[in-house]
């Protein structure tokens, strides 16, 4: 590829942009795409029959494949309404191998009334080749602590850590053990960090908040926008520095950002000439070894629920 359409975010349908790019020459791919949910996006129809957004899904993803290298990496978030279809394709129809099907829990989601509010998006990561691809997972920056070191203190632990799991387990009220937090029900809490023995940081399920309207980190233009940390955790798992990280559904340029502050090249598309230009200004603002926002660990950082204190507040809206 020339370094001429490295390090910035192509205007246009992703599907003919990706066709003008060469075979092989991505390392990471990660795609946050419509979840055909009916989101009011400013140029992007997001209301298609089920056929068409099949095809539509098909025929991105099957670039995606086409311009990974041998050894790339392709990680795709997805809401619940098709991410058993997706799935499918991906590994069935377009050749990709499924390595982990993390769930990303958060917090403020939508709040539904007439059946249960959602708080997750799946993550699935794939891979081109099931026996060639980046894992970084012995670098320290890839590691979290473990229950040994947090809560046991063990001189046994491995003081490197270890690597997320894929699964929060919350024990059924009534299995014999004794409740973290009587007050707070095991089966019904609002957030990971009021029952400490359900909740772990070592599985693949990743607890980080949704970028709400009143974050910091908030970028302002756009409402999908995912969080630093969550995509920083992908970045430096999946590739190493230099390397080329794309995102055909640029968006807000999160991921993109994320690249850049990691030492990563980077290249995005994008349909929307409104969310281009805003993109690119925030790239504009973003240095090579800046710190990511957010939490790097928010289920360690978040405070305690204070006992008789909760209170429940309207979920900010989504399309999550």
């Amino acid at each position: 590829m020339s370094a001429q359409i490295r390090n910035t975010i192509l205007n246009g349908d992703c599907i003919s942009l990706m066709k003008s790019l060469p075979d092989g020459c991505v390392d990471l791919a990660f795609a946050d795409p419509p979840f055909n949910i009916g989101y009011d996006y400013d140029v992007y129809d997001d209301r298609r029959s089920f056929e068409d957004y099949m095809t539509f899904s098909r025929d991105w993803m099957g670039q995606v494949h086409r311009i990974l290298k041998p050894s790339g990496s392709f990680w795709l978030a997805i809401g619940d309404d098709f991410a058993a279809e997706l799935k499918v394709l991906a590994n069935r129809e377009i050749g990709f191998h499924m390595r982990s099907w993390v769930i990303w829990y958060y917090t403020f989601g939508v709040n539904c009334k007439a059946k249960f509010s959602r708080s997750h998006t799946h993550l699935f990561y794939f891979v081109k080749d099931r026996s060639q691809f980046t894992f970084r997972g012995d670098e320290l920056e890839n590691r979290i602590p473990s229950a040994r070191q947090l809560v046991y203190n063990d001189k046994r632990a491995n003081p490197t850590g270890r690597l997320p799991d894929d699964t929060w387990i919350i024990p059924p009220v009534g299995n014999g053990e004794v409740p973290a937090r009587p007050d707070v029900p095991e089966t019904w809490t609002l957030r990971p960090q009021d029952v400490e023995q359900c909740f772990s940081t070592t599985e693949d399920t990743w607890y980080f908040p949704r970028v709400a309207g009143t974050f910091k980190e908030r970028a302002g233009f756009h409402g999908c926008q995912m969080p630093e940390q969550l995509l920083g955790r992908i970045v430096r798992l999946c590739s190493e520095e230099g390397e080329l990280v794309f995102d055909p559904f640029a968006g807000s340029a999160s991921t993109l950002v994320v690249a850049k502050k990691l030492g990563r090249d980077y290249l995005g598309t994008e349909l929307s000439a409104d969310y281009h230009s805003k993109g690119m200004e925030r790239l504009a603002g973003t240095k090579v070894g800046q710190i990511l926002d957010g939490a790097a660990e928010p289920n360690m950082s978040a405070p305690k629920t204070p006992v008789g204190r909760a209170k429940k507040r309207p979920a900010a809206k989504s399309k999550h």
